[in-house]
């Protein structure tokens, strides 16, 4: 029987890094792009046709919308959106408690006050039956953050109708989602507004950067003068008419994004077809549970691929070894976002009510359960989503990393 990797022995995924691209991946393509931009002299969006709008449409059209208004970061995109769809100083957002900080941080930056729902432990998704639990006992819920958790869409049917009857937005959080489709349609304007970020680990990446993309057009004309200073591109530069912030995109990340556009759509296609391969590869070993998809996806645009670790059926083997295990094989597994927000010291309530308007009441986020959140991140396992880019023969070193693992679970027991 071999030995583990982690006790001495030689890694089964030893050569998985070189099946792999490092990412993120960058050609002769996009160093030409930069140069371009560099050479022209014209480094802000301020200008007609510029390459930021070029990219808006682009990626607006892949993503079935008619309209895309690109900003500086993820981050902002969605404070964008929230702005945008009516959101106030002391309204509340439903947020899923298992997500990246800025789902929830930027409504509290607009003083807004996220509410965490719980999620199915199952998808990593928003509950829709917690969701409708804090809709009908909070008053004052603006709007719903809807993650696309790893890029596995949400319940579209049983969100969007609930929320439409009681004039509620829907904000959909597409970090993780770019590609991902709901019944044949892409991510992003299912719902009233979608942010989407560009950081340098997003499956489409300038290293920063983020798209806001919506079908209501009074959204958008909105969000296109907030974003700008409350100007109008192609008028005089110090013609203001609303006031607003800066959130533009530069030149240099349009240029990137632009370069990478068609590789992306064909990775989106690839990766689809090697998680759908691996997990059902890794849901004949028991104790390893790839996360669940409704019905409703179509296609997944990955971020992570996850899977639920079960330690029973490890003889007791705790998540945290079965990782570093995992690690010593060549696999490079990680926990996700490791807790729930709630758990996160910024949501203490020192931390919490220093940076809310006077008069807000601390939500006592310290004293929140959700049995949802706890069992997902107890149990979530992650891989980033360029794993995917390999061929199967890398995904194969996966599956026999964990089986190896399993077979010799007594080993690190001892």
């Amino acid at each position: 029987m071999p030995r583990l990797a982690i006790k001495g022995g030689n890694p089964v995924a030893e050569d998985l890094s070189k099946l792999i691209p490092p990412w993120p991946t960058y050609s002769e393509k996009e160093r030409q792009a930069l140069i371009e931009v560099l050479e022209s002299r014209r480094w802000c969006r301020i200008y007609p046709g510029s390459r930021a709008e070029l990219f808006e449409n682009m990626f607006a059209e892949y993503h079935h919308a008619k309209h895309g208004i690109a900003v500086a970061n993820g981050t902002v995109a969605l404070e964008l959106a929230m702005k945008t769809v009516g959101v106030k100083q002391g309204d509340k957002l439903v947020v899923p408690a298992v997500t990246f900080i800025a789902s929830a941080s930027a409504a509290t930056e607009l003083g807004a006050i996220p509410i965490f729902a719980d999620i199915d432990p199952e998808t990593g998704n928003i509950s829709p039956r917690s969701v409708r639990d804090i809709v009908e006992q909070e008053d004052g819920v603006r709007a719903v953050v809807a993650v696309h958790y790893g890029g596995n869409p949400v319940n579209f049917d049983e969100l969007k109708p609930f929320l439409a009857r009681r004039g509620i937005k829907l904000i959909e959080d597409c970090a993780h989602a770019h590609g991902s489709e709901w019944r044949g349609r892409r991510v992003g304007a299912i719902g009233d507004m979608g942010g989407f970020s560009f950081q340098e680990s997003k499956s489409l990446t300038a290293g920063e950067g983020g798209i806001v993309l919506t079908d209501n057009d009074e959204y958008a004309n909105k969000a296109r003068l907030i974003h700008n200073i409350g100007r109008v591109v192609g008028r005089p530069g110090y013609e203001h008419y609303i006031l607003a912030s800066n959130y533009r995109m530069t030149e240099f990340q349009a240029a990137l994004l632009l370069a990478k556009l068609d590789e992306f759509k064909e990775q989106v296609e690839r990766k689809h077809r090697n998680g759908a391969y691996l997990a059902d590869r890794l849901k004949r070993i028991k104790g390893v549970e790839p996360q669940k998809m409704e019905e409703g996806v179509t296609k997944r645009g990955y971020y992570y691929f996850v899977f639920r670790y079960n330690p029973e059926e490890f003889g007791g083997l705790s998540k945290q070894r079965f990782i570093e295990a995992l690690r010593a094989e060549g696999v490079p597994a990680d926990i996700g976002y490791g807790m729930p927000l709630y758990k996160q010291k910024a949501f203490s309530r020192e931390a919490f009510l220093e940076v809310m308007p006077p008069g807000i009441e601390y939500p006592n986020y310290d004293k929140m359960y959700l049995p949802g959140a706890e069992e997902f991140t107890r149990q979530e396992v992650t891989l980033l989503h360029y794993v995917l880019l390999g061929e199967k023969e890398a995904l194969d070193m996966i599956v026999a990393a964990i089986e190896k693992i399993k077979e010799n679970v007594d080993e690190l027991a001892g």
